[in-house]
């Protein structure tokens, strides 16, 4: 369906003022399509579509008629668009019979609603001038009050030219004392009239038949008299000298008024070159106003006056508002470089790079400026990120200031995940890391975990308004609705072409983030290629567990900031592996700082026996365990997203091909080099290995299962759906739908990892799915007939659906949860449900066919 028009709008009017049938230029906008579309227009009140001639979209021009009111709106009326508004108004003077030499601010036609001074008129047949008395009979002037006539014909007329015309009122002023009869001959008068209109041209011709003949008949005797004489020839003769008296008069009258006429021909001149002057004068003047206007910083202003420039004057062939135009062509281009220029800068807030977008975007600015914010803004953000690590390490190797701006966390305004941490930490005796002590320990912070603090609230103030201007570039909210109607089409091409670039991007920044972190902190895990680049601290000392802690919750706090920008998860990955590997490292260097600890308590030992017979020894010791246990919790406690489960199912993997090949072939090797207790060896090995390889499993399935079955219950019974009052079954529903989906998409995970993993896989999560659905039904009261069909019908599509994965424990529970339902009691049920079962089997084919595997490949566990 095609988009309606925006209504008419009118925004200027040439000339402003005049007297009544003047003539008029009205521009404006959407003023609609076609001569057939303009269906409405009024001036003043006054109905002027009679005398209306549509030129354009933009341009009508009409003549002013009779109206009630001194000055009114110009109101356009469209079929495509609806009635209009107008921004202008126009003046409707008094009307004043003008003389050929009278100066007049308007131009005057020489129409036929005026008389002229004398009774000649060229070129305008007399037929076609106001008769003074249309009805051909005398007129009589009453004496009616003319405020009484008023009164009684409100909002009428005794003009015969007026379109609120009376005919009563101009009787009553004219003829309010002729007879019947005369009023009869008044009648055939205006017929006789109006058929002489009708007739055209030659009634003109026939009317003026006698005069022809008189003048003939004149001109024969003159000339006959001329012969009789015999003069026509002689010199001097009197047609000559009615020639001489002639020249001389036209001669006189030239002379007489040609300094008149000169200086007429001077003030038309004037005239018109001040009217173009006043009816252009918005193009003229743009030049000035644009520059104006953008040292004011209103650029919307610019941008309105260029369009209406571009739409009257973009096509022009005159060669002064070519010239004009140009300039303002001018002007543009350097306020396109101007905007281009500020949208670049940095830093800028979100809300001024869209509006200088929206900007350029309706100025039809070149290329792609919006692209290019997000170019800049990528570059920005790294070498933002590369400053900040330099300036930390300049300041690690300068002299030490308590209160240096890197290190004094409590500049900033918003809660430091270190200002939440020394709020919450429980710091007890025998740590590493002393606590009940004054504040000044926050100005003791190293300066790689000041370093991680102020990296990543760098990376949290940027990245969401880069994300951000992103997803407006995709959706096109950046652009105005004119610039998004014309760039729609290549907008949309340029978002495919560039999605994996700034996909690029995001994970140049996140690489960047983490390998600035661990150039910090694990500056073993970089390439040395890249150390000088990301590296360069030059640090000697370890950072204590307790601080590694800090830099972990810090990070995971990013990653959670950065998660809830719906961020896909793939470009966070490397931020989910570095975490994992503070964590590794934040554990050992718990472990080795403990136990050095538990090797110096020896040194702490007073010696002094309580009333038990005890030293503090052994409480110290116990101390020491209890806190490096309660400051590994957070450490090992495995937040979302950390688990990777693709790498659980790799070592999974590795630990079948361990237990079938690697370990046979080392028992091997050593038997073949005469080595002793190589059973023992075997068994144990394997009995670590298989207690290894079935924790991995138990935690992948939680991780699988859990959401599967978790999601049946709500399912079930979504929108109040109740056993006992329920349609007929038409179909398996969307929750089996749903659980089928996720089971596929499990089955597809394990699938590119390792084949053989699969039944294994499938066959739990599918005990775990029976046994919820069986659960769930032996907890449903009662069942209705409707009600026990769907429930079979979903459990026996479930089943047939994974039949190759069942194991006796989810064939026992599938049997539980038919044994719940009431048999089926007719024929037609069992009919019904064969067909349903068909129908969802056939509609489902191809995501079934991951479950066509041989009954024979399932492994019991």
């Amino acid at each position: 369906m095609s988009r309606s028009r925006q209504p008419p709008l009118v925004t200027g009017i040439s000339p402003n003022e005049g007297i009544p049938w003047t003539k008029v230029t009205i521009r404006g906008e959407n003023l609609g399509t076609g001569p057939t579309d303009l269906i409405g227009l009024t001036i003043c009140g006054h109905n002027c579509l009679l005398t209306a001639e549509w030129m354009s979209a933009s341009k009508i021009v009409c003549r002013v008629g009779q109206a009630k009111n001194d000055k009114g709106d110009i109101i356009v009326t469209t079929k495509s668009g609806g009635k209009g508004t107008s921004t202008v108004s126009f003046k409707l003077l008094k009307p004043e019979k003008i003389g050929i030499l009278d100066q007049s601010a308007v131009w005057v036609d020489e129409i036929n609603y005026y008389d002229m001074r004398t009774d000649r008129n060229k070129g305008i047949p007399p037929l076609s001038l106001r008769p003074a008395n249309p009805l051909g009979i005398e007129i009589e002037k009453s004496k009616f009050p003319q405020k009484d006539l008023e009164m009684l014909f409100p909002g009428m007329s005794a003009d015969f030219t007026s379109e609120n015309f009376s005919a009563a009122w101009y009787l009553i002023e004219n003829h309010s004392t002729t007879s019947f009869e005369q009023l009869k001959m008044a009648v055939t008068h205006l017929k006789r009239q109006a058929n002489k209109k009708s007739e055209g041209s030659l009634a003109y011709v026939k009317g003026g038949l006698s005069t022809f003949f008189e003048a003939q008949d004149a001109l024969s005797a003159i000339h006959q008299k001329l012969e009789a004489d015999g003069t026509e020839k002689v010199e001097g003769s009197m047609t000559q000298k009615l020639e001489n008296v002639l020249n001389r008069a036209s001669n006189t009258a030239d002379t007489l008024f040609q300094e008149v006429l000169g200086r007429k021909d001077k003030a038309d001149s004037t005239r018109n070159a001040l009217n173009v002057l006043q009816r252009f004068k918005f193009l003229f003047n743009l030049p000035l106003n644009i520059e104006r206007n953008i040292q004011k910083g209103d650029y919307d202003v610019v941008i309105n006056d260029y369009e209406k420039a571009k739409s009257l004057f973009g096509k022009t062939e005159v060669q002064v508002f070519k010239k004009y135009y140009a300039e303002v062509e001018t002007r543009i281009e350097a306020l396109r470089e101007l905007l281009l220029d500020k949208l670049l800068e940095t830093p800028s807030t979100l809300h001024d790079q869209k509006r200088y977008i929206r900007y350029l975007s309706d100025l039809h600015a070149p290329g792609d400026p919006a692209w290019q914010c997000i170019g800049a803004q990528h570059s920005w953000i790294l070498q933002r990120m590369h400053s900040c690590k330099e300036a930390c390490v300049q300041d690690l190797k300068g002299p030490p200031g308590l209160h240096s701006p890197m290190l004094d966390l409590d500049s900033d305004t918003h809660p430091s995940v270190l200002a939440h941490l020394s709020q919450t930490a429980s710091l007890k005796r025998g740590s590493s890391f002393q606590s009940g002590r004054d504040d000044t320990w926050r100005y003791k912070t190293p300066h790689r975990v000041a370093f991680v603090e102020k990296l990543t609230k760098l990376v949290l103030s940027q990245l969401p308004n880069f994300w951000k201007l992103w997803i407006s570039y995709v959706n096109g909210s950046l652009f105005s609705e004119t610039a998004e109607k014309s760039g729609q089409i290549e907008r949309s091409k340029n978002v495919r072409q560039r999605q994996n670039d700034f996909k690029k991007m995001i994970q140049e920044v996140m690489h960047c983030l983490v390998k600035l972190v661990r150039g910090a902190l694990l500056p073993l895990s970089i390439p040395e290629g890249v150390v000088r680049q990301y590296g360069g601290w030059e640090v000697k000392s370890e950072l204590s567990g307790q601080w590694l802690t800090h830099v972990i919750q810090t990070m995971r706090l990013t990653y959670e900031s950065l998660t809830a920008l719906e961020i896909p998860n793939d470009m966070l990955q490397t931020i989910q592996d570095l975490i994992l590997d503070l964590r590794v490292r934040c554990v050992m260097v718990t472990l080795q700082s403990t136990a050095e600890e538990i090797k110096r308590l020896a040194e702490k030992e007073d010696w002094i026996v309580d009333n038990e017979g005890l030293t503090s020894l052994p409480c110290q010791f116990e101390q020491c365990i209890v806190h490096s246990l309660q400051s590994l919790k957070g450490v090992l406690d495995c937040k979302p997203g950390e688990a990777n489960e693709q790498q659980l199912l790799i070592v999974l993997s590795n630990c079948c091909y361990l237990e079938r090949h690697t370990f046979l072939n080392i028992a091997e090797h050593f038997e073949k080099h005469n080595f002793q207790g190589i059973e023992k060896i075997t068994q144990v090995s394997m009995a670590s290995l298989k207690e290894l390889d079935q924790r991995l499993f138990e935690s992948y399935i939680e991780l699988k299962a859990d959401p599967i079955v978790g999601s049946l219950e709500p399912g079930i019974y979504a929108g109040y759906f109740d056993w006992k009052d329920c349609l007929p079954p038409t179909g398996v529903r969307n929750y089996l739908k749903e659980a089928l989906v996720n089971i596929i998409a499990v089955h597809a995970e394990v699938f590119t990892v390792s084949k053989e993993l699969v039944p294994r896989v499938l066959s739990k999560v599918v005990e775990a799915v029976s046994e919820e659905l069986s659960r769930l039904m032996q907890c449903v009261s009662s069942f209705s007939k409707n009600g026990a069909l769907q429930a079979r019908l979903e459990i026996c599509a479930l089943r047939d659906t994974v039949a190759a994965y069942l194991t006796p424990e989810s064939r026992s529970s599938f049997k539980q949860a038919l044994e719940a339902l009431p048999q089926l009691s007719s024929g037609a049920d069992k009919k019904l449900l064969e067909e349903l079962l068909n129908k969802f089997k056939s509609g489902l084919h191809l995501q079934l066919t991951c479950f066509q595997a041989a009954a024979s490949t399932v492994m019991k566990t």
